[in-house]
């Protein structure tokens, strides 16, 4: 599963000190977290919350689809923020960018890396 790889990756990328690597990988996590998080409907607004994770609910489940869709959607943006960049001729910006992208490409396919 991506998430699987992408979680197993940050790790040998924390102890590489790969900031690139580091970073597009706790960013595409915490995308897909994000995506995967519910609204309470029914939650009482305006009153105290009470009691040991009264305010928890549980967490809408993702198919590998839609987490390759979300990762891919976080490459998409690296790459156009990387393009914005050059154009207003921020290289060290758009080289770090793109890096985070290619990091997160070569987990979409492990097997071409």
């Amino acid at each position: 599963m991506l998430r699987d790889r992408l979680q197993a990756a940050l790790l040998p990328a924390m102890k590489a000190r790969d900031k690139a690597a580091v970073s597009a990988l706790r960013s595409a996590l915490a995308a897909i977290e994000n995506a995967a998080a519910v609204t309470p409907r029914d939650a009482a607004f305006g009153l105290p919350a009470t009691g040991l994770g009264v305010t928890e609910v549980p967490r809408r489940e993702q198919d590998d689809a839609e987490i390759e869709r979300i990762v891919r959607a976080e490459i998409d943006e690296r790459r156009a923020a990387a393009a914005e960049y050059d154009r207003l001729g921020r290289e060290a910006e758009s080289v770090r960018l793109r890096a985070e992208a290619d990091v997160l490409d070569t987990q979409l396919s492990p097997g071409t890396a």
